[in-house]
């Protein structure tokens, strides 16, 4: 298991943006699945966007146009871009890591965002 500490959460006005971003320890040797989930309070986690170490992108049709996930080259370093914010995207989110997307054994103590409507 790789830990994983996330940055970027915060307060922000309908329309906005943040930039989230979550670096793996010393001991990830990258190029590994990564992807952000996130899950506000009443609701079941979702996964908002990911990428493999294929390079394959995937975005919930929620955030599609308007989120970006990108990693950095050494891949221990995942963003999420998020464009164009509203009050639906309020929720605390998490990254995590694995070999691949089915086994993501890593996850970040999640970080909040809030949108302001």
């Amino acid at each position: 298991q790789v830990h994983l500490v996330e940055s970027g959460g915060g307060l922000v006005q309908a329309g906005g943006s943040l930039r989230l971003s979550c670096t793996a320890g010393r001991s990830f040797f990258g190029g590994k699945a990564m992807a952000w989930y996130r899950q506000a309070p009443g609701k079941q986690r979702e996964l908002v966007a990911s990428i493999t170490m294929g390079g394959t992108i995937n975005y919930a049709d929620s955030v599609k146009g308007r989120f970006t996930i990108f990693r950095d080259t050494a891949g221990k370093t995942v963003y999420l871009q998020m464009n164009m914010m509203n009050f639906d995207d309020t929720a605390v989110y998490y990254c995590a890591a694995g070999e691949n997307m089915g086994n993501l054994n890593s996850w970040g103590q999640g970080t909040q965002v809030t949108v302001s409507s």
